[in-house]
């Protein structure tokens, strides 16, 4: 069966994501409290929407259908993990820094190359990404100019030693 490939507009962008989590306090204490994301609105007693910068909202939380409820079990389908992606390395350094005085531990460290990324659980266990992209100039590529991704390890230390940028 042939089919023709076209691609998708390349200012499509994903806009938002909706989690279902079980406590909405504790999923506003780590998604607000700790990553520092506004709330722009409260949806009753059982969601709530948070956003950077003022848009009406990057994540929504909701207990609709997940109120007290347990996380997915292992082998099971469902989110992998969001990715939140941050505008410098600065920025993602603000990020570790914020998790390390909430005591929020790390699920992994990435140098991909392309990015540079965090990995962690929020409190219903979904995965979150926290990353920055570099930029596109200085991708590594093979010869015939592809994308050369990799996994290495990301040097925290390094990281951490980022300038504080002013907000």
């Amino acid at each position: 069966m042939a089919s023709q490939h076209q691609p998708i507009h390349p200012n499509v962008s994903i806009g938002h994501v909706h989690l279902k989590v079980a406590n909405l306090d504790r999923a506003l204490a780590f998604y607000h409290g700790a990553l520092g994301f506004e709330v722009t609105q409260g949806y009753g007693q059982d969601a709530v929407f948070i956003s950077a910068g003022g848009y009406h909202h990057h994540i929504g939380l909701n207990t609709w259908e997940s109120k007290d409820g347990l996380p997915p079990a292992p082998g099971t389908t469902g989110l992998y993990h969001l990715a939140i992606l941050y505008p410098t390395r600065a920025a993602l350094a603000d990020a570790l820094r914020r998790l390390i005085n909430a005591k929020i531990p790390l699920t992994g460290a990435a140098d991909h190359g392309v990015s540079e990324a965090l990995y962690l659980n929020d409190p219903d266990g979904n995965g979150v990404e926290l990353y920055w992209d570099r930029p596109r100039e200085s991708w590594p590529r093979n010869a015939d100019g592809s994308l050369a991704m990799y996994t290495r390890q990301l040097d925290l230390k390094g990281l951490l030693a980022e300038p504080q940028e002013q907000a």
